[in-house]
């Protein structure tokens, strides 16, 4: 039988059930199992979902992959059920959701996909709020958007279950309104960094909990429109405007300033981006300047610092996608 604790656990503790001989994580309300799952079991490695985005002169609904511990080109996963851009994508090992966008207005829609497997998205439920543009963050078990534009600009948090198909509850909200901010995960802590209108500021959640967001420090510069990923403990924001090449990480157990990482191969804004416990990767984007949409991809060794290397290209150019993966920070 289960004793009752002396004290109550702090989310993100652990412990192992004699009874049912299973490792178990505090998620703020109750202990859950922890799986005993890996990207490489489930498909291979790493798998990187770019989901919908902008391809002149329309939205699209493409959903491509990659294996993010190889290079190389993209290729077709599926399709979303709606054209959509600016929604925002977040991950658990086996399932990817992508809420918000907009599809010819802004829009509540959640959809999801089974990432071990390749076919067309199916709907999942709806947000509190529609929105476009809101920083996704998420933990094994828990999905969080955090922000957006309706196109008014928002300061809503909400959350959802990624293994049940379901609405999105209400979580809290950020400490100032914010849209287009880059948005990256551990384990147990969310990060919402940046964002319209011009702001440089980082805030932070505990995912299994709910409540508002607190201040971890302040990026190299402002940007918004940037893209942001993560390991388990350190976290990478890249690109915008008007930092439009500039990278910056954060070690995301601690409070405090990002530094600076290194470049992007391109000077650009509203990529794509998505991780592995190793590598982080950043996909299409556009220029302003020149008016330019791009199809590369870049990645970076996360637990070091430097510039981009080239890791292959999407099958077409494109902007405003939504990024997940089965390998990313959260997980």
């Amino acid at each position: 039988m289960e004793y009752p604790s002396l004290d109550k656990p702090t989310a993100g503790a652990f412990r192992f059930n004699t009874d049912s001989s299973q490792l178990e994580i505090y998620d703020g309300n109750q202990w859950t199992g922890v799986l005993a799952t890996s990207p490489e079991q489930l498909t291979g490695g790493t798998r990187g979902l770019f989901m919908g985005g902008y391809q002149s002169p329309a939205k699209r609904d493409f959903i491509e992959y990659v294996n993010i511990g190889s290079t190389g080109n993209s290729v077709d996963f599926g399709n979303l059920i709606a054209a959509n851009m600016n929604a925002s994508g977040l991950a658990s090992r086996t399932r990817a959701i992508a809420g918000g966008g907009n599809t010819g207005s802004v829009v509540d829609t959640i959809q999801s996909v089974t990432i071990s497997s390749t076919g067309d998205a199916v709907d999942y439920g709806n947000l509190t709020v529609a929105r476009r543009f809101a920083a996704p963050m998420n933990s094994s078990t828990r999905g969080v958007f955090a922000g957006g534009g309706t196109p008014t600009v928002q300061d809503t948090i909400d959350y959802t279950t990624i293994s049940t198909a379901q609405d999105a509850k209400d979580f809290g909200n950020l400490a100032a309104a914010t849209s287009s901010a880059a948005g990256c995960s551990s384990p147990t802590r969310g990060v919402h960094a940046g964002g319209d209108p011009g702001v440089n500021t980082i805030q932070y959640i505990t995912i299994a909990s709910l409540g508002n967001a607190a201040d971890f420090g302040d990026l190299a510069n402002t940007r918004r429109g940037g893209a942001g990923c993560s390991n388990a403990t350190r976290g990478i924001f890249g690109g915008g405007l008007p930092a439009l090449n500039e990278v910056n990480y954060i070690t995301i157990s601690s409070l405090g300033n990002a530094l600076d990482f290194g470049d992007t191969t391109n000077s650009m804004w509203l990529y794509s981006s998505t991780s592995s416990p190793t590598r982080a990767l950043f996909a299409g984007g556009y220029n302003p300047s020149s008016n330019a949409t791009y199809d590369n991809i870049d990645y970076f060794q996360i637990s070091s610092t430097g510039n981009a290397v080239d890791f292959g290209n999407l099958t077409a150019v494109r902007r405003d996608m939504a990024g997940a993966s089965n390998g990313n920070g959260g997980l």
